[in-house]
């Protein structure tokens, strides 16, 4: 299944008994986003409760992949089958959707693809919507959790891809804060760099509420250089890093892993390994 679907694809499939669709939309974001339309849903949309549920409680870092044994469970609850056809937005357009659509993959689920545009290209369609509100019913999931950790980088693996020269680590954070001109919007957290990280704002993939176009998305990407052929993807807390790292794989076959951890581990763990500028 390709990463990303559109909204004239989901409209031919509303009918299809595999498909579960996700509304992964935040109650707030750092990034300062505002949703253009609120109290409303894709019709039978199901809540996938990032921040809340599908992160890891006992962890001190936010929004980290919780254990493959509770994220089943709490699959399950939501009716999700071994055999689901998964599609994930959000109410942003592009936003947390992508770190849910990793999240299925490092779970071992490859069924699962991102709606391009979210919740504003479904309305700009005219297509069926229904109140927040709205409850459904459906049957406890048979969904199993068969993590792939090749998906999943620590930080032990980010500190030795410092020095490897086929792994780019690539940041998802703003400029300014990637050459630790801005601060960190985390209190008490260090701005900067991983040493030889290069920055890809998560912006610069997206053009409004949709992906930008497989042309615009390359010009992006060659500005890495040809040689690295596997990629390191983080952020301030592994949720941005998940937008890049789906854009990269509509533009090239390189393998890439989400550093979970990101920024605000590596702040606070490594302060001797940062760089500025």
């Amino acid at each position: 299944m390709k990463a990303l679907v559109t909204t004239t694809w989901l409209k031919q499939q509303l009918d299809n008994p595999n498909l579960i669709i996700l509304d992964s939309s935040p109650q707030s974001n750092v990034s300062g986003l505002k949703a253009p339309y609120a109290g409303i849903k894709i019709k039978n949309a199901r809540h996938f409760d990032l921040k809340n549920t599908f992160s890891d409680k006992e962890s001190t870092l936010p929004n980290t992949l919780p254990k493959p044994e509770y994220f089943e469970k709490e699959c399950q609850k939501l009716g999700i089958n071994k055999d689901s056809i998964i599609v994930v937005y959000d109410a942003l357009g592009i936003y947390t959707s992508p770190r849910v659509w990793w999240m299925f993959k490092t779970m071992g689920h490859n069924n699962v693809a991102v709606l391009n545009g979210g919740l504003p290209s479904w309305v700009a369609q005219e297509l069926p919507i229904e109140s927040l509100s709205v409850k459904s019913n459906w049957d406890f999931g048979n969904f199993k959790s068969a993590i792939n950790t090749s998906l999943l980088a620590n930080m032990t693996d980010v500190i030795e891809a410092t020095t490897r020269t086929h792994i780019a680590i690539i940041d998802a954070r703003s400029k300014a804060r990637f050459t630790g001109e801005a601060p960190e919007p985390r209190a008490n957290l260090s701005s900067g760099h991983i040493p030889n990280a290069y920055n890809i704002p998560f912006k610069e993939v997206l053009d409004q509420y949709e992906y930008a176009s497989v042309e615009d998305l390359t010009n992006v990407f060659n500005r890495i250089p040809k040689d690295k052929t596997h990629y390191i993807f983080s952020c301030g807390s592994g949720l941005t890093a998940c937008i890049i790292a789906l854009a990269s794989t509509i533009v090239n076959d390189n393998t890439f892993a989400i550093y979970d951890g990101s920024w605000t581990e590596w702040a606070e763990k490594q302060p001797h390994l940062i760089q500025k500028n």
